[in-house]
């Protein structure tokens, strides 16, 4: 017997002309259904805490930004050390930002700047697994995740915030080591095919070609017998519910939530202008749009900060869109009244070596780097932690990347020692280590 939501989603089916039915994976068998998808997060709804409404825009600097020329300007450094660029002014007196990013500079009554965050990691992937995970890697060169991402982790304990829309989207594609290990593929992030700055095409989302009503229905069907067989051999209790969850993900698919909040051409040209017509600034509005719609968390990558040579130059060209899409975004948190419910949060694996090196470029440092929180409803217009006079490491209240996303849990309402079982069976936290930043709240 069909539930009224099973009910619905298949007499809207029904109607719906065969061009406007959305792709799903499984429709070719060869990956995860949207319906998978859904019903692996089931323990969603029965785990919303006290940050139940609140969602995370993270915005990932894939090869580590040079501190010493953006957050963490050091004008009494030696030339060598400093740089090339000035420190200005913030409106928070006594705080001072990298002479490019005048904008956040503006704004830096609504922001936290993290000085002294630190860890031991100069490589790439074992970096950027701490960071996006909070657990080092068993693998001193890693290529894929051992602990679940953050945003797995949101997606398994917190699901969506509204129906219809995936908890967690990576944008725009799926950040590297931002995957869900052990919690299983359906608490992977939603990515856009192609460049966030083009029209969005969300996989899941588009119209196949040769979609017949007939063979959707005989695929579903196949589907949940094979889904009856699976059951009986899962001991952890994610694949319970099918028929719920299938009923789901064609609400999904036929309704309007998901496409309507991915598509930011809907937002006024002024809007994106502000943003920037950029690859950062484009992803940063299609981040704010999904948040706002009720999408949890929400990964925005940009890579290309890993300047070894030529450190000067990039950073002219790169740090003035990162400039304007942050700080269009954060003013727009708060405009639209978001700024207490949607964190935000600017970091790369690791910062640039405090000295210049003999090509003009900066190297790996994990010693001392810097990260930017807005929002979530923290106490703002401050510096938490400092480093040394040349960038080097920390000197006063030193941070590490567990403390951070301690912070960024507590903003969720999720608690860091919830275990989940890994392959083996071992229960395993969701965070080990660190403490929230408690001044913030």
């Amino acid at each position: 017997m069909r539930t009224p939501l099973q009910s619905d989603a298949t007499d809207r089916a029904r109607r719906m002309p065969r061009r406007t039915f959305l792709h799903v994976g499984w429709l070719g068998m060869g990956g995860l259904s949207l319906a998978d998808v859904l019903r692996l997060r089931a323990s969603a709804a029965e785990r919303r805490g006290p940050g139940r409404d609140s969602a995370v825009i993270q915005v990932y600097l894939g090869g580590g930004l040079s501190h010493l020329d953006s957050y963490d300007p050091k004008s009494d450094a030696p030339s060598e050390f400093r740089g090339e660029f000035r420190a200005i002014p913030t409106v928070v007196p006594g705080v001072n930002l990298g002479e490019l990013l005048p904008r956040q500079a503006r704004i830096m009554d609504k922001l936290v700047v993290i000085r002294g965050l630190h860890h031991a990691s100069a490589d790439h992937g074992a970096g950027s697994h701490l960071i996006l995970t909070g657990h080092p890697s068993t693998d001193p060169n890693p290529r894929g995740n051992d602990r679940p991402s953050v945003g797995s982790v949101v997606a398994r304990l917190r699901g969506a915030n509204r129906p219809g829309l995936p908890a967690y989207v990576g944008l725009p594609r799926s950040p590297a080591f931002g995957q869900a290990a052990y919690l299983g593929p359906g608490f992977n992030p939603f990515g856009l095919d192609g460049e966030s700055n083009a029209p969005a095409r969300v996989r899941d989302l588009d119209p196949p070609e040769g979609l017949s009503m007939d063979r959707l229905a005989d695929r579903r069907a196949l589907l949940a017998r094979l889904d009856r067989i699976d059951r009986r051999r899962d001991a952890s209790g994610a694949m319970d519910g099918m028929d719920r969850f299938t009923a789901e993900a064609y609400a999904m698919m036929t309704g309007p939530a998901a496409r309507k909040a991915f598509d930011f051409a809907r937002e006024p040209s002024h809007v994106q202008d502000r943003y920037g017509r950029t690859r950062i600034g484009q992803g940063c509005l299609l981040a704010r749009r999904l948040v706002e719609a009720g999408v949890t968390f929400v990964t925005v990558t940009d890579d290309g900060w890993d300047h070894h040579t030529q450190v000067f130059a990039s950073c002219r060209k790169q740090l003035p869109p990162l400039d304007a899409a942050i700080a269009a975004l954060v003013t727009d948190l708060h405009d639209r009244g978001l700024a207490d419910r949607v964190l935000v949060l600017v970091w790369g694996e690791f910062g640039r070596t405090p000295r210049v090196n003999n090509n003009g470029g900066r190297d790996h440092w994990p010693g001392a780097f810097s990260a930017l929180l807005a929002g979530g409803g923290l106490q703002t217009s401050r510096v938490v932690g400092a480093s040394s006079r040349k960038g080097e490491s920390p000197v006063d209240r030193p941070v590490r990347p567990e403390d951070v996303l301690q912070t960024v849990y507590t903003v969720l309402g999720i608690d860091p020692r919830h275990e989940f079982a890994n392959e083996a069976g071992r229960p395993l936290p969701v965070l080990g280590q660190g403490v929230a930043l408690g001044e913030l709240f």
